[in-house]
C-alpha cells in the first residue's frame, strides 16, 4: 500500500503540463533516434544530455528516460520495414519482422512489435515500482565491502556473460578504469596521468567520452558504410490491431515469460536488452510447437524480441535509482547525469528525493502509452526520415554532438577530446572491441575505487573482508565464477 501512495504522489509530479510536454518530447526524439542506424538510445541520451542542465532533476531524468523508452519503439520500425537494425536489441526482430513485411504484412509486424512491447513495458513498470522499495531497503545495509562486491559483479557479467571474446570485455573496462582514474587522487588529493597539464585535474568528463564514442563513433562507421535505405511501406490499420490483440492473448504465454526474462536480464548490472532479446526468441523457438517457421515470418517471433528488449529496458534501471549501479549502457549515461545534477543514487534517494524517484516511475507509465499511441499513428513520418539523404543527417548530428560537448564546460578542449573519442569509438567497432564495459567502467571508476581503498582500510589490507560478510561473499563468490566461465 505503501508503493500506491508514493506512486499517486509519483503521478502528480510526472502529469504537470510541463512534464507531460517533456514526455512527449523525449519519446517523439527517442523515436527518431531509434529509427536512424547508428545511433541508438545510448547515442542519443548521450548525445542530449547537455540539453538537460537548465533542466530541474526530476524533469531532466523524465526527459532522458523517454529517448530511452522512445529509442526503445523506435529501433524496431527499420529492423521490420528496412531489414536495418535501428538499434542493437532489434536486431532480433529482422529475423522475423523484415520477412513478413516482405509477405505485405508490414502492418500486423509492427502492430506486434508495439503493442507487445508495450505490455512488456507494462508489466515490467509494475514490477519496478513494487520490487524498488524493498531492495533500497536491503541497499541500505551496504557497507563499502557490499558496494565493490556489486560492482565487481557488474564487470564480470560483461566478462562472463557479455557474449563475444572475454578479453576485448575485460579490456576495454580496464581502459575505462584507466581513464577515470586520471585526475587527482580519490584519498591524498595528489594528481595522477594528468601529464602535468592542467586542463585534465579534473580528469575526463563522462557526457563528452560518451558523445564521442557512441556518437561520432557511429556516424564515422555509417560514412563508411555509405547507408542508403530501400524497403517496406507500412500503414497501421485497425484490423492489425485487433489481429495483433487477438493473436497475442492466444498466445499470452509468450509474452508474459519474455517479459519476465527480459526483466530479469536488465536488472543484471551490465547486460541491457540486446542479450534479452536473442535470449527470448531462442526460448520461443525452442518451445514453439513449429520451430522450422521461425525466420520465415512468424508474429511468436517478434513479440518475444520486442516483449523482452522493452521489460530490460525498464528493469535496467532498477540496479541505477537503487543501487547506483547502471543495468545498460543507456543507464550508465543517465548515472553520470545524476552526478551532474548533484544526486547520489542509491537507497537514500528514496528518503531524501522520494518525489524524483516515484515521478521517474511515474513518468514510465505515461511515456510507454505516449511511445505506443505515437508509433502506431505516425509510423509513415519515422520511415521516411530514413528517406533524407545521410549526407544531410550525418553533419546535423555532429553539429549537435560538437554544441553538446562544447557546452559542459565552455571549452574547446573538449571538442577536441570528443573528435578523439570518435576515433576510438569508431577503431573499438572495427576491431569488434564492445565500449559498453569502458562506458559503465569510466563513470562506475571512482565508486569502485573507493569503496575498495575504504574496505582495505576496514580490513588492514586483507581480501578476507569481501568473503565473510554474507552479501560482498555471495557478490563476490557469482562474481569470481562469471569471470572464470568462459
Amino acid at each position: 500500500m505503501e508503493s500506491l501512495g508514493n506512486l499517486l504522489i509519483g503521478f502528480g509530479v510526472a502529469l504537470t503540463p510541463y512534464n507531460i510536454l517533456i514526455v512527449t518530447l523525449g519519446v517523439f526524439l527517442g523515436v527518431v533516434i531509434g529509427v536512424l542506424p547508428g545511433l541508438g538510445g545510448t547515442s542519443g541520451v548521450a548525445i542530449l544530455l547537455p540539453l538537460t542542465f537548465v533542466m530541474e532533476p526530476t524533469s531532466a531524468i523524465i526527459f532522458l528516460s523517454s529517448i530511452y523508452w522512445g529509442a526503445l519503439f523506435g529501433g524496431v520500425i527499420t529492423s521490420i520495414l528496412f531489414n536495418i537494425p535501428g538499434e542493437p536489441w532489434s536486431v532480433a526482430a529482422t529475423f522475423d519482422g523484415y520477412p513478413l513485411a516482405k509477405q505485405g504484412s508490414a502492418g500486423y509486424a509492427l502492430s506486434v512489435a508495439f503493442i507487445g512491447g508495450f505490455f512488456g513495458s507494462f508489466i515490467a513498470i509494475i514490477l519496478f515500482s513494487f520490487f524498488a522499495p524493498p531492495l533500497a531497503e536491503l541497499a541500505l545495509q551496504f557497507g563499502p565491502p557490499e558496494y565493490f562486491a556489486v560492482m565487481l559483479l557488474a564487470f564480470s557479467t560483461f566478462v562472463g556473460l557479455g557474449g563475444g571474446s572475454a578479453i576485448k570485455n575485460l579490456t576495454s573496462a580496464l581502459i575505462g578504469f584507466l581513464l577515470a582514474s586520471v585526475g587527482l587522487d580519490i584519498v591524498t588529493g595528489t594528481p595522477r596521468l594528468t601529464v602535468d597539464t592542467v586542463v585534465l585535474l579534473s580528469g575526463f568528463n563522462f557526457v563528452i567520452v560518451c558523445i564521442g564514442l557512441f556518437g561520432i563513433g557511429e556516424i564515422l562507421l555509417s560514412a563508411e558504410e555509405s547507408l542508403a535505405f530501400t524497403g517496406e511501406q507500412a500503414k497501421i490499420g485497425l484490423r492489425d490491431i485487433l489481429a495483433t490483440l487477438g493473436d497475442m492473448f492466444r498466445r499470452w504465454y509468450i509474452w508474459f515469460t519474455s517479459t519476465l526474462l527480459g526483466f530479469w536480464i536488465g536488472v543484471l548490472p551490465g547486460t541491457g536488452a540486446t542479450p534479452a532479446s536473442f535470449m527470448a526468441y531462442g526460448i520461443a523457438k525452442q518451445y514453439s510447437k513449429s520451430p522450422e517457421k521461425f525466420g520465415t515470418g512468424v508474429m511468436e517471433g517478434v513479440l518475444s524480441t520486442q516483449s523482452a528488449a522493452q521489460a530490460a529496458g525498464i528493469g535496467s534501471l532498477l540496479p541505477l535509482v537503487t543501487l547506483g549501479v547502471p543495468g545498460s549502457p543507456t543507464a550508465a549515461v543517465m548515472l553520470g547525469g545524476l552526478y551532474i545534477w548533484g544526486l547520489q543514487p542509491g537507497p537514500l534517494l528514496f528518503i531524501e528525493k522520494p518525489d524524483f524517484v516515484w515521478g521517474l516511475i511515474a513518468s514510465m507509465y505515461i511515456g510507454n502509452v505516449v511511445g505506443l499511441l505515437m508509433c502506431l499513428f505516425l509510423v509513415p513520418l519515422f520511415a521516411a526520415i530514413l528517406r533524407i539523404p545521410y549526407a544531410i543527417l550525418a553533419p546535423v548530428i555532429v553539429l549537435v554532438s560538437t554544441v553538446g560537448s562544447y557546452a559542459v564546460n565552455n571549452r574547446l578542449f573538449d571538442v577536441w577530446l570528443m573528435l578523439f573519442f570518435g576515433v576510438v569509438g569508431y577503431t573499438f567497432k572495427k576491431l569488434q572491441i564492445p565500449l559498453a564495459p569502458l562506458a559503465i567502467a569510466l563513470v562506475l571508476g571512482d565508486m569502485t575505487e573507493t569503496a575498495l581503498r575504504q574496505s582495505f582500510i576496514m580490513s588492514q589490507g586483507s581480501l578476507g573482508i569481501f568473503f565473510t560478510r554474507p552479501i560482498a561473499a555471495t557478490c563476490s563468490i557469482v562474481a569470481v565464477f562469471l569471470f572464470a566461465f568462459p
